[in-house]
């Protein structure tokens, strides 16, 4: 046996309609390598919350059937404890982003091999004053896009509806002024987009920046200043070797631990997908604070 303890929870209510077959598909597997698994269904991110504070300290591994949401829950409930256990996650919701940067396979029965198999690396954290996130902090667009999505329309049409309503806000993208200090430096200027990343994905996609890394102790931070087509092709341009972050015309990409966030006008703060602070904020890394599986 790999684990002596473990925990494995899932919704049991929103989107999973089918969740037999995906319980088939993936208990088996987790069954060999875990001695004695606890399985519990939850009806509410409260209960969640919950079950994932009193559980910490019980076991040696969370393994959660989830999206991007119920990890970020998650990591909220566990960030701030003493004893972390190691956590995993089975790709269950609508993009999986940081589960796609832990190299996951988005086939449920293949990732519960891989987390039977998989390594236990110490991921970096992001802080905003009291609340915690693994994937990115982000205001302007990202927000923006999250608050435009249809409810029915996520239902139905899972990830395309991130690509529609992003659409939506692009075509109403309009500049904001900002100002960032960090340790050693300050910019201010006007954009429609300010990303502070520790994953590499954000709607699926890949983001072509090199540095991003998961536990290097650093935010990378990404502004992109106009919604045109000269803004991508630089960010497209950007996982190119001979690329140099100075030469960048349409956008600004530095790396910090500790980094302030303010604008004339409050902006909302889309941390992991869930929109619920506003600027401005503190942003510091807790650098290696979480174990995860990663393939």
């Amino acid at each position: 046996m790999k684990y002596e303890k473990g925990l494995f929870i899932y919704n049991g209510t929103a989107g999973n309609e089918n969740i037999e077959q995906k319980l088939s598909q993936v208990l088996p597997v987790l069954a060999k390598a875990i001695k004695n698994l606890t399985v519990i269904q939850t009806e509410s991110i409260e209960e969640a919350k919950g079950v994932f504070r009193g559980y910490a300290a019980k076991v040696d591994i969370m393994i959660i059937l989830g999206g991007d949401g119920t990890l970020h829950e998650c990591v909220n409930s566990i960030a701030p404890l003493d004893h972390r256990p190691a956590i995993a996650v089975l790709p269950g919701g609508t993009c999986n982003d940081f589960s796609r940067s832990l190299n996951i396979p988005q086939n449920l029965y293949q990732a519960a091999q891989a987390i039977t198999t998989g390594e236990v690396v110490d991921v970096d954290v992001g802080k905003s004053l009291n609340k915690y996130f693994l994937n990115f902090w982000g205001i302007g667009l990202v927000s923006e896009a999250s608050l435009n999505i249809d409810a029915e329309q996520k239902k139905n049409l899972g990830v395309l509806s991130y690509f529609m309503s992003t659409l939506r806000t692009v075509n109403q993208a309009v500049p904001f002024s900002y100002k960032i200090e960090t340790d050693h430096e300050q910019y201010e200027g006007e954009g429609v987009l300010i990303l502070i990343l520790n994953g590499r994905f954000i709607g699926t996609q890949e983001l072509p920046l090199p540095t991003v890394t998961l536990n290097d102790g650093k935010l990378d931070v990404l502004v992109i200043k106009n919604s045109t087509l000269a803004s991508f092709r630089e960010l497209l341009a950007m996982n190119k070797p001979d690329i140099n972050s100075q030469q960048l015309t349409e956008l600004t990409h530095f790396q910090a631990t500790s980094i302030k966030v303010s604008a004339p006008e409050e902006k909302a703060v889309d941390m992991d997908g869930e929109v619920d602070t506003a600027t401005p904020d503190d942003i510091t890394i807790l650098p290696k604070h979480i174990p995860m599986i990663k393939k």
